[in-house]
């Protein structure tokens, strides 16, 4: 019994760690729940996706990672930028593009 309780908050952790990042609470519960304190331990050691740079869709303006191919929206295949952006932003769904860019470029 006392394992059960374990891995629960160990999974709970290990979830709310994972969301916090940008990833799948489920996902991370899972793994933490199976692997009671590794699970979590890896959470913590684990990227953090929500500072990855962002860029539009030219076609319907959806906001989504500089290494998407293919916009999950529309579908329309997106060319790879010129130039990597220097800085890293956390680009929300609804930020408008910075004036006098074209809405292709990257945001940075």
């Amino acid at each position: 019994m006392e394992f059960v309780v374990l891995a629960f908050f160990c999974g709970l952790s290990a979830g709310v760690i994972g969301k916090l990042k940008g990833s799948s609470f489920w996902i991370w519960f899972l793994v933490g729940a199976v692997l009671p304190l590794i699970g979590t331990l890896a959470a913590v050691l684990y990227r953090n996706e929500r500072e990855e740079p962002h860029r539009r869709c030219p076609e319907c303006n959806n906001v989504m990672p500089l290494h998407n191919q293919v916009c999950m929206r529309c579908g329309r295949d997106l060319d790879w930028p010129g130039e990597t952006p220097p800085e890293r932003e956390k680009a929300l769904p609804g930020a408008s593009p910075r004036p006098g860019r074209g809405r292709s470029e990257p945001l940075h």
